[in-house]
């Protein structure tokens, strides 16, 4: 029964700090394009990688 003497404000903090970061990311426009960065891996912008010349041994 003692345990619930830490165990409920213990929670209680940890929820209001996950709250706070919450709050904090909104408030920060961490959630304004939810598009986007899931598309981003579609897209082939980048050239393709150049092929190295291979070498052949000498006889």
């Amino acid at each position: 029964m003692n345990i619930l003497l830490v165990m409920i404000p213990l929670s209680i903090l940890l929820l209001s700090g996950a709250l706070a970061a919450f709050f904090w990311a909104v408030d920060h426009d961490q959630f304004d394009d939810m598009d986007t960065p899931r598309l981003l891996p579609l897209l082939d912008n980048s050239p393709p990688p150049a092929a190295k010349p291979t070498r052949v041994p000498p006889p």
